[in-house]
């Protein structure tokens, strides 16, 4: 494989170079913090080499590191923000309660204060802070561009019909996975609960699930993402559910997890099968033909008892045996 080269100025020549990162010390804002940034060194005589775009490359990753180290909003959320909401530069900035061009330099660079980025991040987050705002600051805006953004807020306003606690999990579902659609979100819903109530002696949400024909359902949950139907979910309004992790504690990531790294290896159609041959379905589906509708609700106390039996077949605190469990029940192998 050819190597990339560029100009040594120690070995006056064109030579090869192998890229490795480096850990620098900088002082930013009075304050010295280290950074891991990537460098070219030579594969001749092993100094350090400039070549195109390295120090490019340097200051994105300082930046990126810097934001994330002092937990402060990224160039990127600014402009999800924007799009969420349909608003421009300078009104966003004045309705954030920011100088009109605040947000026009944070979007050139300019890395926010954390007392702004908080503000950022409270708007990203929450529809609700963000029509406060929008009020507060309603008469220093053209009326065309405070309408405008209303419909967009009225609209994610809608989608928080569920506890805070699904929203957290449903975010953190996001982040361990790549892929997600509509079927599957269901049914690792319905395991999470399940999983929670036999580990952790609580249920991890309040919702309940319904019998529908192709499994257990969360009717609230079906309806934020249902206009996906079999896609993959992906959108960018979905990064409002970010926020809602923090009513996540270790036990519930730990519930989460391990339906993740097991359930989660499978498609909607086989968690659905393996619902299929579970009581807390059947028992709700008592008395319904396979494809006739019901919005029957499938109890807690059935979940709760049969994932507490499946401790005793399985050992479900093991990702093996919950592996087992899946394949014996959906008739893979």
């Amino acid at each position: 494989m050819q190597r990339e080269t560029g100009f040594c100025v120690e070995c006056r020549d064109v030579t090869s170079y192998t890229l490795q990162k480096k850990v620098v010390k900088k002082m930013i804002r009075g304050e010295e913090l280290t950074f891991e940034i990537t460098c070219a060194i030579c594969d001749r005589c092993g100094e350090f080499m400039s070549v195109p775009g390295i120090i490019d490359l340097n200051v994105r990753e300082v930046d990126e590191q810097y934001r994330k180290l002092k937990d402060l909003v990224t160039i990127e959320d600014i402009y999800t923000l924007m799009k969420l909401y349909n608003i421009g530069k300078a009104p966003l900035s004045i309705v954030l309660g920011f100088g009109e061009i605040t947000i026009t330099r944070y979007l050139l660079g300019q890395v926010p204060s954390k007392e702004y980025s908080d503000v950022i991040r409270n708007a990203l987050f929450s529809p609700e802070y963000m029509e406060q705002k929008m009020f507060e600051n309603k008469d220093k805006i053209a009326m065309s561009a405070f309408k405008k953004s209303m419909t967009k807020v009225n609209e994610l306003k809608n989608i928080f019909t569920v506890s805070n606690k699904m929203i957290g999990v449903i975010s953190y579902i996001f982040e361990r996975m790549d892929e997600v659609t509509p079927l599957m979100l269901q049914k690792l819903l319905y395991y999470i609960q399940g999983f929670s109530f036999a580990l952790n002696d609580r249920e991890m949400f309040i919702e309940n699930c319904e019998a529908w024909v192709h499994g257990p359902v969360y009717k609230d949950v079906y309806n934020i993402f249902k206009h996906f139907r079999y896609n993959v979910i992906d959108d960018p309004k979905f990064v409002m559910f970010e926020g809602y992790k923090k009513y996540l504690d270790d036990k519930d990531k730990y519930i989460i997890d391990l339906v993740v790294n097991t359930f989660g290896q499978y498609g909607g159609k086989v968690l659905e099968k393996t619902t299929h041959k579970e009581s807390p379905w059947l028992i709700a589906r008592n008395g319904y033909s396979d494809n006739v509708p019901s919005n029957e609700i499938i109890s807690k106390e059935t979940i709760k008892e049969y994932f507490h039996e499946l401790i005793n077949e399985y050992d479900i605190s093991k990702e093996e045996n919950i592996n087992k469990y899946i394949l014996n029940l959906s008739n893979i192998i």
